[in-house]
């Protein structure tokens, strides 16, 4: 999967991709697998077959690419969680059974892009970090709210630490290897996560 599908999901799977979205995909490769302060844009352009300088023509450096990489994947966990959070208003359950589906699925399918956001983040200016913040908290409010329907009484605060730890279950074996195939630890990360969310 393209950092461009990736970004923006099924809206943006059947598009072709761009030189600039082919660029972006080597770069977060290579971020992930090195480092951001591994990575010089030479690194990058060589990776791309084209000169570091030929670079600039498509991002001002790399805390652009960084931002190009993070930025959209925040707005579209967004916007698959509210998607989710509205399909079914009068069934928690089944809220929050599509939440960890589509949670599920998206870090299976981008390991790199989560190795980004977990050690990287921090390398991003101040507006661009705050941004994605931002998205973020907003996010984990969808998981907050239907968390506080399943469970009454629970204290909002009490909830985003659930949420969280969810994040964090599902969040963490895609970096695994192929011991376990995809679909079972898909099957596996969902019902792990129901079970300790339901607890």
């Amino acid at each position: 999967m393209t950092v461009d599908q990736q970004a923006r999901g099924a809206a943006g799977a059947g598009r072709r991709r761009s030189r600039k979205d082919e660029i972006l995909e080597i770069a977060v490769g290579l971020f992930a697998a090195r480092g951001y302060h591994g990575v010089s844009m030479d690194d990058i352009g060589a990776a791309a077959g084209v000169t570091g300088p030929a670079l600039y023509h498509h991002f001002a450096g790399k805390e652009a690419m960084l931002a190009a990489a993070l930025i959209p994947v925040s707005e579209g966990l967004l916007a698959g969680g509210r998607e989710r959070s509205a399909g079914q208003p009068d069934d928690p359950r089944g809220v929050l059974e599509s939440l960890i589906d589509f949670h599920v699925e998206f870090a299976l399918a981008n390991p790199a892009v989560i190795a980004l956001h977990l050690h990287e983040l921090d390398r991003l200016p101040d507006e661009p970090r705050r941004r994605i913040r931002r998205l973020q908290r907003l996010y984990v409010e969808e998981w907050v709210t239907v968390l506080t329907a399943l469970h009454p009484g629970m204290p909002d605060g009490e909830a985003r630490v659930l949420a969280h730890a969810a994040f964090g279950l599902m969040n963490s074996t895609p970096f695994l290897g192929g011991e376990v195939d995809r679909r079972r630890r898909a099957e596996l990360l969902r019902g792990a996560t129901l079970a300790a969310l339901l607890a």
